[in-house]
């Protein structure tokens, strides 16, 4: 599935937010605008739609990754700080994380609860995934979880993440993805459409917010072709597992 609305050569080039075409360069402005009207209340959010099970399939990518003392991370979109905390924790002694997000709404909330729990390993930064602001083969890791479907050019970002891997450094992106049970899928839609943003307006007091989420979620490639996207931008030994009958899906690859 393109990314990307085809367009005359001449014309201004469009994308999608949500089901809406617009261009290209206002798209990471409309998406900031969505965080910045739920940072605050984007954690909760999560636990009312799922049900708290964000929380095991976030756990699940981390159990994968099974990163080990002394490693550094990259967590793209990871603003709130769910990622790295599970990193820091399953990672043990040395471990340090980056996070970088293009929100800054997010990274204050993430940095606040940094420090709320104590947890000094981390450095925090508002920043593009499609212009990291690193050296190439910086990092262990690089992880991005539910964030990669806001990206505007999703190539160029992982051709990023991918650049500054260090040799034999791993990436991982948590999204959600097709699901793959038929009848689930049915059930899945009237649930996406009718109540989460319901649920938007009464927690976080933005059903648009919530309405968009759910449509960029239907515009997201399927498994297979954003394992091939990954295979394009150089990754290696690329695998997919899904979670809750492809809900989600944890997306893996190897810089080797």
């Amino acid at each position: 599935m393109s990314q990307d609305i085809p367009a005359n050569d001449s014309a201004e080039k469009v994308t999608h937010f949500g089901f809406e075409t617009v261009a290209e360069n206002d798209k990471a402005r409309r998406v900031r605008g969505v965080f910045d009207a739920v940072a605050k209340r984007y954690d909760v959010m999560n636990d009312f739609m799922s049900g708290g099970v964000h929380r095991l399939w976030k756990t699940a990518m981390i159990d994968w990754l099974n990163p080990g003392p002394g490693s550094h991370l990259l967590d793209v979109a990871g603003g709130t700080g769910d990622i790295a905390f599970r990193f820091l924790d399953k990672a043990g002694a040395g471990a340090h994380v980056t996070v970088a997000d293009i929100n800054a709404e997010m990274i204050m909330v993430g940095r606040d609860r940094a420090l709320d729990q104590g947890r000094l390993a981390l450095d925090w930064t508002v920043g593009d995934a499609e212009k990291l602001a690193f050296k190439d083969r910086t990092f262990d890791y690089v992880t991005i979880a539910f964030g990669i479907r806001n990206v505007t050019r999703i190539p160029e970002a992982l051709k990023e993440m991918r650049r500054v891997l260090k040799p034999g450094g791993r990436f991982m992106c948590l999204e959600f993805s097709k699901v793959v049970v038929p009848g689930l899928d049915k059930i899945y839609e009237e649930y996406s459409f009718r109540v989460i943003p319901r649920i938007g307006s009464m927690v976080a007091g933005n059903a648009d917010a919530y309405r968009y989420l759910v449509e960029s979620i239907r515009k997201f490639p399927d498994q297979e072709t954003f394992a091939g996207m990954l295979r394009t931008a150089g990754f290696e030994q690329v695998q997919v597992r899904n979670l809750t009958a492809g809900v989600a899906a944890i997306h893996s690859g190897w810089r080797l």
